[in-house]
């Protein structure tokens, strides 16, 4: 009884205007691969873009000319952390990839990772374009 007591005010505390999160390749599996404090910090910033928010470490990611890519950087002892997600889409919130910059190169993405943003940036239009696609036949 507890548990469905539990679901129900879990339930009735969800916002509704909260987008969904949809995790792009293994950014998932990268954000559970950094420093409990940074995984925490990152969740605390994406539940502010799900609810139509921006977290005040979170900035324009250059290079994409629009506010649709965002990024949030967080240091700790063992170095700087960046989670890149996108709000292009009404569809959902989608992370695209989280990393630990280890460029020496001031605060520039280093290439690579960009690469990997572009990419799944188009995966998560894909993904978006089918979950409208999708709610139109229903």
């Amino acid at each position: 009884m507890r548990c469905i007591s539990y679901l129900f005010w879990y339930n009735q505390s969800v916002q509704p205007s909260e987008k969904p999160l949809i995790w792009i390749g293994s950014s998932k599996k990268d954000l559970m691969a950094l420093p409990i404090g940074v995984r925490k910090f990152f969740g605390h910033a994406l539940n502010f873009a799900q609810n139509g928010e921006q977290h005040d470490a979170c900035k324009v990611l250059k290079g994409f000319g629009s506010a649709g890519v965002l990024e949030v950087v967080e240091d700790d002892a063992a170095g700087t952390y960046r989670a890149v997600y996108t709000i292009k889409f009404k569809e959902a919130v989608f992370v695209l990839h989280c990393f630990q910059k280890k460029s020496k190169r001031g605060i520039e993405t280093p290439r690579k990772d960009m690469e990997i943003v572009y990419a799944r940036l188009k995966a998560a239009e894909a993904m978006a374009k089918e979950i409208r696609d999708g709610k139109a036949r229903s």
